[in-house]
């Protein structure tokens, strides 16, 4: 992997790149690559190979991150075992 330092980043640049990172749950690097990426016209490398893709996500609908957090919270006391009932 190469590394590039870049400088010169105005705050609202630093703003968005610090937003994207936190809302995605990805680190700033990640970010900071998908925007690059993004800007450039090339396409992300999909993290996951089995992985069909997004074709039908239209029809489907998909979660924001924020989303799919809620959720995971809504649930997380249905994780949570009753010793009363294995006494």
């Amino acid at each position: 992997m190469k590394q590039l330092t870049i400088r010169g980043f105005d705050e609202e640049l630093e703003r968005r790149l610090r937003s994207l990172a936190r809302r995605e749950g990805i680190s700033l690097n990640k970010a900071a690559l998908r925007l690059l990426r993004r800007g450039a016209g090339v396409e992300e490398p999909s993290s996951t190979p089995n992985t069909i893709g997004d074709a039908l996500d239209e029809f489907i609908g998909v979660w924001s991150n924020d989303q799919a957090r809620e959720f995971k919270a809504s649930v997380q006391v249905f994780e949570q075992i009753d010793d009363e009932l294995f006494g």
